[in-house]
């Protein structure tokens, strides 16, 4: 699979303010450490922690990257978190060869907080036991729930370092803030914003994105996923028994759906339906969620300790049977491996073209 994209925001440059090679010096003076990279959007965090694995490289340093920046991915895939482990100079984060992701689902973390923080602290775990210095990138998210998620990454995974770049005026309390929050827990430096750093718009952001998504899921393949042999996970589907018929039948003709699969878990339900009609129905019992959301909604396939082996995109939901047709790009041998099957939060097509990004009930 291809992982180098021509759209890349951050790539490897030495033409760098002196506060990053001060930045270099300084983390070759600790043992094994951590380092965390927080700024604001188009901050160029990205580009810095590129320019400093590079010079570690150069040094002789084998370097971990765990790479958290969901919507705008170096390494792919996008929708996950992703650990990559070099000894060799490199251009960008998407020529990085990745070695272990976890399953997000989604490109913004905001609903997925707990998730993201446990995804970064575990791979960096990982990163520590094989790797000379680990660095962290992170969302130019910093307000809001963005602040909880970095200060909970903060105290989560106990970083030895936190760069911080220089925030515009507009994003300048959050990072003070988050500058003070982390002041207790790690050493903290703020590095000064590069003048080569210019901002990119939302349709740039989305192309960029669109690469990505083409890239990773060139070459894939349509295979049916059985899931009688795989755990379900990420949404209330295939939760409890099926429906009876008299059951499917009462639901169709109280509410004018076309039932298509749905199961009573407890005292609720959750009916997979196909309808034009708006007529109210009880939320606190059904939970009904449309056929169409499903349509080109990602999907991740999980190990047995809990890391994404890769995605796939659902392109055919054969409920009733227990079945799922898939298109990704995982191999036999690494579906092999799969004892559960992700529902993420977003709907895409191969192409690129992100459809909806979904609620996180919705499912």
């Amino acid at each position: 699979m291809e992982n180098n994209i021509d759209s890349n925001k951050a790539v490897y440059t030495t033409d760098v303010p002196e506060d990053r090679i001060e930045l270099v010096e300084m983390i070759t003076r600790l043992e094994k450490p951590v380092v965390m990279f927080i700024g604001d959007v188009d901050s160029g965090k990205t580009t810095a922690l590129t320019f400093v694995a590079n010079e570690l490289i150069n040094l002789g340093y084998r370097v971990g990257i765990v790479d958290s920046d969901l919507g705008q991915k170096g390494i792919l895939p996008p929708a996950t978190l992703s650990l990559g482990i070099v000894e060799e100079n490199f251009s960008s984060l998407s020529a990085i060869e990745p070695y272990l992701h976890y399953f997000i689902g989604i490109t913004t973390p905001a609903q997925y907080i707990g998730e993201t923080v446990v995804g970064v602290k575990r791979l960096v775990d990982v990163a520590r036991a094989l790797t000379d210095v680990v660095l962290i990138d992170t969302t130019g998210f910093v307000t809001g729930p963005g602040f909880e998620l970095k200060r909970l990454k903060i105290e989560a995974v106990k970083p030895d370092l936190v760069v911080f770049i220089q925030p515009t005026e507009e994003k300048k309390r959050s990072i003070e803030e988050l500058i003070a929050v982390s002041s207790p827990l790690a050493r903290t430096v703020l590095l000064t914003r590069s003048e080569r750093v210019r901002p990119y718009s939302p349709e740039e952001r989305r192309a960029i994105r669109a690469a990505k998504w083409r890239a990773y899921f060139s070459g894939s393949s349509h295979v049916l996923v059985d899931l009688s042999s795989l755990r379900v996970s990420g949404t209330s589907m295939f939760s409890g028994r099926p429906l009876t018929a008299e059951e499917k039948e009462i639901f169709e003709r109280l509410h004018d759906w076309v039932v298509l699969a749905g199961w009573k878990d407890k005292d609720a339900y959750t009916i997979v339906k196909a309808d034009s009609s708006r007529r109210p129905y009880n939320r606190s019992v059904i939970k009904a969620i449309d056929f169409e959301t499903l349509s080109n909604l990602l999907v991740g396939f999980i190990d047995e300790l809990g890391f994404c082996l890769g995605l796939g995109i659902l392109k055919w939901p054969r409920l009733s049977d227990g079945l799922l047709e898939v298109l990704t790009p995982l191999n036999p041998e690494e579906l092999s491996k799969a004892v559960e099957v992700r529902f993420g939060r977003i709907r895409v097509t191969e192409a690129g073209e992100e459809l909806a990004l979904l609620r996180r009930d919705d499912l």
